[in-house]
């Protein structure tokens, strides 16, 4: 699971025109993203990626209360995102999108006390995240909302993910995507997105103690 980020930052810019073909968004976005919070998100617009920001935590059009809403809403598990009802609709209309981050962190509890971990890729680009996404224009205020959640799959055995969380916990990890894979999985269709919900491989992941 992932509730809290690095986004990526202005000096990313060559990065994301090298791998997207597009622009960082212009409005500035905050050093740390939490649920709610916006963030730089990838997704194809017209059959060509757009980078915008987006809401971390997928907020999908009948929520009641659309500005809380996304509190829970920022992970989404792989084994059920096609039934769960806040999910299943950008599933099955293939809205998948990347979310392109410095590092990720979780909590770990090896020494019996939540700490704060990094996670990123251990070349240091920056990493993406398997996402998928809601847009829509809420009618009581006039107001585009777009929103994301991260999808997520089982990381007992993984060599790094496996340490996250409490030790009664199942291990979560996020889906982490290779170069190779971008582009793919932002026109996948349903069984494609399967194939790639998939662990980190060894060796891809590192990280460290990062104390606030």
């Amino acid at each position: 699971m992932c509730s809290n980020f690095q986004p990526i930052k202005i000096h990313h810019a060559n990065w994301l025109k090298e791998y997207f073909d597009c622009e960082l968004p212009d409005t500035p976005w905050r050093e740390e993203a939490y649920p709610t919070y916006p963030a730089p998100f990838i997704y194809l617009k017209d059959g060509k990626p757009k980078c915008e920001l987006a809401q971390f935590g997928l907020v999908p059009h009948w929520a009641t209360d659309k500005k809380k809403f996304g509190l829970r809403t920022y992970n989404a598990r792989s084994e059920t995102v096609h039934e769960k009802p806040s999910y299943r609709t950008a599933w099955r209309e293939r809205r998948f999108g990347i979310v392109p981050v410095n590092r990720f962190y979780e909590p770990n509890w090896e020494t019996g006390k939540a700490l704060r971990w990094g996670i990123h890729r251990a070349d240091n680009e920056p990493t993406c995240i398997a996402s998928i996404w809601e847009r829509f224009v809420d009618t009581d205020t006039g107001e585009v909302i777009f929103s994301f959640s991260m999808l997520t799959i089982n990381a007992d055995g993984h060599v790094v993910m496996k340490h996250f969380h409490k030790p009664e916990d199942e291990k979560r990890s996020v889906v982490v995507l290779k170069n190779n894979q971008y582009l793919p999985w932002l026109s996948a269709d349903a069984k494609q997105a399967r194939e790639m919900l998939q662990l980190a491989s060894d060796g891809f992941l590192k990280s460290e103690a990062a104390p606030r």
